[in-house]
């Protein structure tokens, strides 16, 4: 996956929203491991997947729905960017492996 930065986390966490909370933690996954399975193809093949994107978590999370951005007031939303992070520095540390 090419580098996080907050737009990817921000994009991540609507489609997160989108969702029912029982289903956000495997969503957040997934979309993770599309983003690292779209990174190799690009690099492999110079060119976008053409479902995932270029590699980056907001390509990969823009196939879902997106829920409108709501403030950090919103307790769900800060939970959804907290999954994303805390799902991103799991993920993270498995390749470092």
């Amino acid at each position: 996956m090419r580098s996080v930065r907050h737009s990817d986390v921000v994009t991540a966490a609507r489609a997160l929203l989108a969702v029912p909370a029982a289903r956000r933690g495997a969503l957040c996954g997934r979309i993770l491991r599309e983003a690292d399975w779209a990174d190799r193809f690009t690099r492999r093949l110079g060119k976008p997947h053409p479902l995932w994107g270029n590699g980056t978590l907001l390509a990969a999370a823009r196939q879902y729905m997106l829920a409108p951005e709501p403030t950090f007031d919103d307790w769900a939303y800060c939970s959804a960017f907290e999954m994303v992070l805390t799902q991103l520095m799991a993920h993270r540390r498995c390749q470092a492996l």
